[in-house]
């Protein structure tokens, strides 16, 4: 994701080499926009037509990158495509329950919506647990960045069901909805991802129970997730589940769950910083 990489890279350094980089990317990201259904596809090649209308939970995370390329650029177009692909997902992903699929399918022709669909989740009906976790922190960095009060209420909704789902270990399974589900296999990295989103729409609710989740589930991670006992000393969380319907990571370590490990133990510990970092500013 260049949003943590490239432009934090040109936050703490200056390096005007990171911003061009993000920017670029940037737009590349509004090409793949489908103007009909107003959403962003998240698979495949452009002249591809296999995925063209399906739209998945975790490009919430790269909203954030446009809404630097239009504060960069000052072309409000970047922003724009954001905010009508938050408010696509905010009209079909949410249940009433407050849970989401991973997956949407739309026609990429006429851009109607076609129903929920999964790729890591159980099924269609479930709620694959990362990609609730990206809900929670996407929707809430949107909020930040635009000011559109109902993204901040989709957060809260998203969150609210992700919290009643937690097992009591605050370990999230990697699928809050799966058969076995709370007694399944673990997702580290949603809660390290679910973490950051709970410190932030703390901050911007001013609700401290949000806060509290937070520091449990921090606390869950560096006590029970930890490689220190473990021979894959080249990462630091364990218990992370990759795509567990084509049993493809399971019970592993992923580069993401480090990343939002640490950057949740630096939102708790040094604010400032990881502001510089990833500016936690609200417009």
């Amino acid at each position: 994701m260049p949003t943590p990489s490239w432009v934090t890279a040109w936050r703490l350094t200056g390096d005007d080499k990171w911003r061009t980089g993000a920017i670029r990317a940037a737009s590349s990201l509004v090409r793949r926009y489908n103007p009909k259904g107003r959403f962003i596809r998240a698979w495949g090649a452009l002249n591809d037509p296999a995925n063209a209308g399906r739209v998945i939970m975790d490009t919430m995370m790269n909203l954030d990158l446009l809404a630097f390329a239009s504060g960069q650029t000052g072309e409000g177009k970047y922003l724009d495509i954001a905010v009508e692909h938050a408010r696509t997902t905010q009209r079909n992903f949410p249940r009433p329950d407050g849970s989401t699929p991973h997956v949407y399918d739309f026609d990429p022709a006429s851009g109607a919506p076609l129903g929920p669909g999964t790729v890591q989740g159980y099924s269609p009906a479930s709620c694959w647990s990362r990609g609730q976790a990206w809900g929670i922190y996407g929707f809430t960095t949107i909020y930040r960045r635009t000011g559109r009060r109902e993204f901040l209420t989709t957060a809260r909704k998203l969150a609210d069901f992700a919290l009643g789902a937690l097992s009591p270990d605050h370990v999230p399974v990697w699928d809050y909805l799966a058969p076995q589900a709370p007694h399944d296999i673990k997702d580290a990295s949603a809660g390290a991802v679910m973490a950051c989103g709970l410190l932030d729409l703390s901050r911007a609710t001013g609700e401290p129970r949000y806060r509290e989740e937070a520091l449990k589930l921090l606390t869950a991670l560096s006590e029970t997730c930890l490689t220190r006992k473990s021979t894959r000393a080249d990462a630091v969380v364990a218990r992370c589940t990759r795509n567990r319907p084509s049993e493809d990571g399971v019970e592993i370590s992923l580069p993401y769950a480090d990343y939002y490990l640490l950057e949740g133990i630096l939102r708790v510990l040094r604010p400032d910083d990881i502001d510089r970092a990833i500016d936690l500013s609200t417009v």
